[in-house]
C-alpha cells in the first residue's frame, strides 16, 4: 500500500457523517480524532501484512517430524493435506498439565467455528505433548468436531519451532510447502521479552477476537481478567 496516494486519515475523518443521538460537540470531536487513528491502524495493519507476504523464503525443513493424530501417525508433510500452506497451533497442554491452559482454550474455541472457513484456503491443526488419547479426552469434553489435534511424542518440533528446553507453551508456526520444497514462513515472535509495560505478552493484530472486541468496551481488556475453562 503506497501512503502517497492515499487521502490524509484527517480528511477521511472529517468527511464521516454519521452521528449518535444526543452527542456533544466534545464528544464528536474527540470521536472525529479517534476515527483518524483508526484509520491510521487499518492502514499499519495492512502493511504489515504486506511486509509479512513478502518475506524471504523461510528456513528449510530439513527433519521429519512424527506426530500421532486421531486417525494414527503422520509427518509434518501429511499435514499440510492438499494445501501448500499450513499453520500448526500449538497449545499448553503438556504431560505436567491436569487441564488445558484456559488462554489456549479461548483460541481454539474462538477458531471453532471458522475452521470450515479457514480450511478453505490453508490446512490448519492443533499440537501439544499430551498423548493423543488425551488430546481427544479434551477436545471431546468442549463439543469440538472440526479441530484436527496431533500429539508430538518426541517433542522433536516443538524444541525445534516452539521451546528448545520443551517448556509448556504456546506457539504459532506458518509453514509453506512449494515445488516439493517445506519451509518455514512465518512464527509469532511477540512474547515477554517484547511486552510493554503494564502488559501482558501479546502479539498484534490479535488472533482471539475476544480481545478485539473488549477493546471496543469502556472496561476493556482489565488487568487481572483472564478466560475459564467453564463458568
Amino acid at each position: 500500500m503506497s501512503s502517497s496516494i492515499l487521502k490524509p486519515a484527517a480528511d477521511l475523518a472529517r468527511s464521516n457523517t454519521a452521528r449518535v443521538p444526543n452527542e456533544s460537540a466534545e464528544y464528536r470531536r474527540a470521536r472525529e480524532q479517534l476515527l483518524a487513528e483508526e484509520i491510521e491502524l487499518r492502514r499499519h495493519i495492512e502493511r504489515v501484512a504486506e511486509l509479512r507476504r513478502a518475506l524471504p523464503p523461510g528456513g528449510a525443513v530439513t527433519k521429519d517430524y512424527s506426530f500421532v493424530g486421531e486417525s494414527g501417525s503422520a509427518t509434518l508433510a501429511d499435514l499440510f493435506g492438499n494445501k501448500q500452506t499450513l499453520v500448526i497451533y500449538s497449545y499448553m497442554f503438556g504431560p505436567q498439565r491436569e487441564q488445558p491452559c484456559p488462554m489456549c482454550t479461548s483460541f481454539m474455541g474462538t477458531w471453532a467455528a471458522k475452521l470450515k472457513d479457514i480450511e478453505q484456503r490453508i490446512a490448519f491443526v492443533f499440537v501439544a505433548r499430551s498423548p493423543i488419547a488425551r488430546l481427544i479426552e479434551a477436545k471431546k469434553a468442549r463439543g469440538w468436531t472440526q479441530h484436527k489435534i496431533y500429539s508430538d511424542p518426541s517433542g522433536d518440533y516443538t524444541r525445534d519451532y516452539v521451546s528448545a528446553a520443551d517448556a509448556d507453551m504456546p506457539g504459532y508456526n506458518v509453514f509453506t510447502r512449494r515445488d516439493g520444497s517445506l519451509r518455514h514462513f512465518w512464527s509469532g515472535e511477540m512474547g515477554q521479552a517484547t511486552a510493554d509495560p503494564g502488559q501482558d505478552p501479546r502479539g498484534a493484530p490479535d488472533l482471539d477476537p475476544l480481545w478485539t472486541i473488549l477493546d471496543t468496551t469502556p472496561e476493556g481488556r482489565g488487568k487481572d481478567w483472564y478466560p475459564r475453562l467453564s463458568y
